[in-house]
């Protein structure tokens, strides 16, 4: 009989135990499921957790959207590189799974991703013909600033990692810029003689290579891969090809917009067109964005003035661009995706997921307090 009561006693034990976890995971869940976007709200993993990937970009690879940002910690401590780069995973876009830490900081004190180093705006891109995941991020050496202004880039076999830190550098060393055919002499760098003051950046940092600061890496359609960064004190962009495998520059860049400081860069193509938005210099502090368009990636870019309207516009409620996604199987369907940056507690910045709306070739970004992909329809 006691034996029967303590058996009887631990199977009510078990279930009550297997029906509390079953309702914590449930009331976990619950917390995190999401249907659509919230901008600038606290935005929950699967755990729970607010998202921890700031200055991010998205990669689709077979019917998963990845994530991957900077891994921020509390306090001012969390603007410097303390853990490294965080991924996560996503079907719909609204709800994320926490993949764990795709790149690493380094314990070796040597090492130019050094624990306590500057590492921001990853980006990973898919080399079809390596079968190589490649990751490009802007690098400042611990305890140096933004003196550095370098370029890193790291490899994986696996999309969420382990990726394997290659090296960072200055790109494009002893190389002046392509000019497409007619570019008048008027336009060309010539360092006997600076035009300008960004030309006398450029032409200071030609031996060993240009700063390379914000930035972001889009693969066109043939499968070439380029390199957008803020170079010259910031006061010009660069936009770079890369070579085969995606882990070094050819040699071949452009400059656009010389002369004014732009940051944040974020590229996309639509209909043969290509267009990047940006932001200008002021700092953790918002401004107004700014967009450009062009016939040819490596052609001449128009400079179209700020996306953004309505109440907010002119410092982009409240934040800065880092990535344009986008939505697969929604025809002509763009996100763009900005970070609401917290430097005094650096882990609670806010994502700004917004739909582009086009009008011809323009296009506008304006604000909306909940949205969702169906939405998307109607713009």
């Amino acid at each position: 009989m006691k034996r029967e009561l303590f058996t009887t006693g631990s199977c009510l034990s078990k279930m009550f135990l297997i029906l509390f976890l079953m309702i914590s995971n449930y009331n976990a869940f619950s917390q995190t499921l999401y249907n659509e976007f919230h901008p600038g709200k606290i935005w929950k993993d699967d755990r729970g957790i607010h998202i921890n990937a700031h200055g991010g970009g998205i990669l689709f690879h077979k019917g998963t959207y990845y994530w991957f940002g900077e891994h921020k910690v509390a306090g001012e401590l969390g603007n410097t590189a303390q853990v490294g780069v965080h991924c996560y995973a996503s079907k719909d876009l609204y709800n994320w799974k926490d993949e764990g830490i795709a790149l690493a900081v380094s314990d070796d004190l040597q090492s130019d991703i050094t624990k306590g180093c500057v590492l921001e705006r990853p980006k990973v891109v898919y080399n079809k013909k390596t079968k190589k995941f490649v990751m490009w991020f802007h690098l400042e050496l611990k305890d140096k600033g933004y003196a550095a202004a370098r370029a890193g880039v790291a490899v994986a076999d696996h999309i969420t990692g382990p990726y394997t830190f290659i090296k960072s550098y200055r790109p494009n060393p002893g190389s002046m810029p392509y000019y497409a055919s007619g570019t008048p002499d008027s336009l060309k760098v010539n360092c006997e003689h600076p035009g300008n003051f960004s030309d006398e950046f450029f032409c200071r940092d030609l031996p060993g290579g240009q700063m390379a600061r914000d930035m972001t890496v889009f693969v066109d359609d043939d499968g070439k891969a380029y390199h957008v960064f803020s170079s010259e004190e910031n006061y010009t962009l660069d936009i770079a090809e890369l070579n085969a495998d995606y882990t070094g520059h050819t040699g071949k860049f452009i400059r656009v917009y010389v002369g004014f400081q732009t940051e944040a860069p974020a590229l996309f193509k639509r209909k043969g067109k290509y267009y990047m938005i940006g932001s200008g210099c002021t700092g953790w502090a918002p401004n107004a964005a700014r967009w450009f368009i062009s016939d040819a990636i490596m052609g001449k870019w128009k400079y179209k003035g700020n996306p953004c309207i309505g109440e907010g516009s002119k410092l982009t409620y409240g934040g800065q661009s880092t990535h344009v996604l986008q939505v697969q199987g929604k025809k002509d369907s763009f996100i763009f995706m900005a970070d609401k940056w917290a430097p005094k507690d650096a882990i609670d910045g806010r994502y700004l997921w917004l739909p582009i709306q086009f009008k011809g070739e323009d296009i506008e970004i304006s604000w909306k307090d909940t949205w969702n992909l169906k939405d998307m329809k109607m713009l």
